[in-house]
């Protein structure tokens, strides 16, 4: 999924003739923090309301305003993960789009980028989550990926995280299935550490229930 396929055909660009108050306004309603000042077909930058708060008359136009604009952009062609590390690295509400010639073509928001990274991650399809902590070394997908399609499952959607200061990696696993025990039971078996999971709650407290009764049987023998 591609910037191009996300921009809002509601949002509109302010004019350098615009003044702050409407700024304000057009943010209460879309429920943003940004707007894009475009001056025909030229991207200026995006304005926050917190630049507005600060003009000492926000009646007056903002082009009339010295403004510390910030520039931040995407080609309509870059894929929504780097539209979102844009958003999520800059705190924006909205993310502006130009295409190869720099002519602005909107603004795509958060919210539909959420909505539609959800859609493309497969988190609203029903299954559980398994995560997984290993060493860097001891990673290998097409093992994962064994043990997963040996219970009959199928991996929804993957996603690895590694801290800077680590050689442990977090391998966080989306599954088809929300009852996640004999997955659970063969990544054990394989010595992996599940660092955490997450499935319905009638069948994680039957997991539970099973690891109690095979815990009271080895106490009694």
């Amino acid at each position: 999924m591609l910037a191009k396929d996300l921009i809002s055909d509601e949002i509109p660009a302010l004019r350098t003739s615009d003044t702050g108050v409407d700024a304000l306004n057009w943010m209460e309603v879309f429920r943003i923090s940004h707007l894009p000042i475009v001056n025909n077909e030229e991207f200026l930058g995006l304005i926050s309301d917190a630049d507005i708060f600060d003009i000492n008359k926000p009646e007056e136009a903002i082009g009339n305003h010295r403004l510390s604009l910030i520039r931040p952009t995407v080609r309509s062609d870059q894929h929504l993960y780097e539209v979102m590390e844009i958003a999520a690295r800059l705190k924006l509400t909205v993310v502006p789009v130009l295409d190869h010639n720099k002519k602005f073509l909107g603004v795509v928001q958060m919210n539909d980028l959420l909505h539609n990274f959800a859609k493309l991650s497969a988190i609203e399809s029903p299954g559980g989550i398994i995560v997984l902590e290993m060493i860097e070394s001891d990673y290998s997908m097409s093992q994962i990926s064994q043990i997963v399609e040996s219970n009959d499952a199928k991996i929804l959607s993957m996603y690895i995280n590694s801290a800077t200061d680590s050689t442990k990696l977090e391998v966080t696993l989306k599954l088809n299935l929300t009852d996640l025990t004999a997955i659970i039971q063969t990544f054990t078996r394989y010595e992996y550490n599940i660092k955490a999971s997450f499935m319905e709650f009638d069948e994680q407290d039957d997991l539970y229930n099973e690891r109690y009764d095979l815990f009271m049987r080895f106490l009694n023998t």
